[in-house]
């Protein structure tokens, strides 16, 4: 096939790049600096902002793959250009170049637009992709992990130091982001399905509880750790501080926090995908070792 793939540069997206690579696909990309060249692959200077630049991504193109987005902004306006702006050009340049099949990347967010302005936004693009007449498919990622990472780096520093601070007893659900990747390419597919909502996650039934979870960060690194349930209050002040010491490169937002206390983000049973469309193969306490082992090589961890 050729994809089309937004959000290359970012974590997700560079996953799906390597994948579709791997698997003989060609792909064009968006980036807004340059980049390194790789066989088989186009970049397009520009961003999801600049018409010409999507028009030159989707052309002759077999499937979009739209992974881009904006998880922390300083207000809706941020959001709203990110994430929903940005997806109504992209789908009026899909439709301009009659490039049908196009892969929303959502997030679990979108369940409870009410709990945050980014949950709402993300909502928003749905609407969009749902309503566009296009061969549409939608994926709410649960916390996606792996190699790469960032968002999730600081639990695994938590881990190594024996205590993590998690939001309020709650349950998540995983995923590997090698194993989202392979979702993305199956439902791009010309067979893939279309008109569906799915919710993929690591095959583990009900999830993970916080303290699950942690547990099984402190094995990756090797290290007993404590989980901490941090209420609500103690989590606004530390994004405060976060933004305060980090600026816009914190990780916890005010409007993260809002997410993150809502006590169920477990994929939904209804929403899984079809098993003989994809299942996932990475059992999460290998794919939490395997991102552990990878952060210490690069000097992170």
């Amino acid at each position: 096939m050729k994809l089309a793939i937004t959000g290359g540069t970012g974590f997700v997206g560079a996953h799906v790049i390597d994948a579709a690579l791997v698997g003989g696909h060609q792909v064009t990309a968006l980036t807004r600096r340059a980049q390194p060249a790789r066989e088989g692959l186009t970049w397009i200077a520009g961003d999801l902002a600049d018409r010409a630049a999507l028009d030159g991504l989707v052309a002759g193109a077999d499937a979009i793959i739209h992974v881009a987005g904006v998880l922390k902004a300083r207000d809706a306006a941020g959001f709203e250009l990110g994430n929903v702006e940005g997806t109504k050009l992209l789908l009026a340049a899909a439709q301009a170049a009659d490039t049908r099949r196009f892969i929303l990347v959502s997030s679990l967010a979108a369940r409870e637009p009410r709990l945050s302005l980014y949950g709402a936004s993300k909502a928003k693009a749905e609407g969009l992709v749902e309503q566009s007449g296009l061969d549409w498919t939608i994926v709410r990622p649960p916390a996606v992990y792996g190699p790469g990472d960032r968002e999730t780096l600081d639990l695994f520093k938590m881990a190594r130091g024996g205590q993590i601070f998690m939001p309020p007893a709650g349950r998540l659900s995983l995923i590997h982001v090698d194993d989202l990747a392979a979702l993305l390419l199956a439902l791009a597919a010309p067979d893939g399905p279309t008109g569906l909502l799915l919710e993929p996650d690591d095959g583990r039934e009900g999830g993970w509880t916080h303290r699950e979870f942690g547990d099984a960060l402190g094995e990756a690194v090797g290290m007993p750790a404590r989980t901490v349930s941090t209420p609500r209050l103690l989590l606004s002040i530390a994004a405060r501080l976060d933004r305060l010491f980090r600026g816009d490169k914190a990780r916890l937002t005010p409007d993260r926090v809002a997410y993150f206390c809502h006590p169920d983000w477990v994929a939904s049973r209804d929403r899984a995908i079809p098993p003989e469309v994809w299942h996932a193969k990475i059992p999460t306490s290998a794919g939490l070792k395997q991102t552990a082992e990878w952060y210490c090589a690069q000097g992170w961890l």
